[in-house]
């Protein structure tokens, strides 16, 4: 939204998706969690709005709020717009909670798989076990008990629940990641973000406990 005030609309094909260049420019300017332009670029010599997630989910939720419109072979931004893009506290009650919630996650992961819950319960227990950081594999656990015995399974389960809960979440700056330092580098922990805790209010707050001091 910054960058058409700026520079003025956005070039757009004749599929209606955004011009390499701007998505080229996207990537290497998005301060986007775990998907950052050297990640992009290792598989993607040509980067197409299609190859970079959080710019094609964006495009859709600008378009669907009517907080953007095509024209002709433009992406410009409304009225409505261009008056959120100057109140990034109203911007964010618009867009977040129905990214979170109206979205189709799965729509824009490897697989269609959904996981198994809803956002009440997600939420409250991830407000407690996050508070102070917990892998998402133990997260997992909290939440449906041991992976199943099937590695396959697992894993496709294991992954809806990351793609359709945690990144989402994550995108939305509720959540941080942090990945350990290994030779597989592949344990990944989560912690909630100082936004989450100005923004939510939960019922599972009263649970909260304070770091105790060393």
């Amino acid at each position: 939204m910054q960058y058409t005030q700026e520079h003025g609309s956005i070039g757009i094909t004749k599929n209606k998706a955004f011009k390499r260049t701007f998505v080229q420019w996207a990537v290497q300017n998005f301060d986007w969690p775990r998907e950052g332009a050297d990640e992009v670029f290792r598989y993607h010599k040509v980067v197409n709005e299609a190859d970079f997630a959080p710019l094609e989910v964006l495009h859709f939720l600008l378009i669907e709020l009517r907080l953007g419109r095509h024209f002709k072979d433009e992406f410009r931004l409304t009225k409505r717009g261009k008056e959120l893009a100057q109140s990034p506290g109203r911007l964010f009650v618009e867009l977040i909670p129905y990214f979170v919630h109206q979205i189709d996650h799965s729509s824009y992961a490897r697989f269609d798989d959904q996981p198994f819950g809803n956002w009440d319960v997600w939420m409250n227990v991830i407000n407690v076990e996050a508070d102070h950081g917990i892998s998402e594999a133990t997260l997992y656990q909290k939440l449906y008990g041991e992976p199943e015995s099937d590695r396959n399974a697992a894993r496709r389960d294991t992954y809806a629940f990351k793609a359709c809960v945690l990144r989402p979440l994550e995108w939305a700056g509720l959540l941080m990641s942090t990945q350990d330092q290994g030779p597989e580098m592949r344990a990944v922990h989560v912690f909630k973000s100082p936004l989450s805790r100005s923004v939510l209010k939960l019922d599972t707050d009263d649970m909260l406990q304070s770091v105790p001091l060393q």
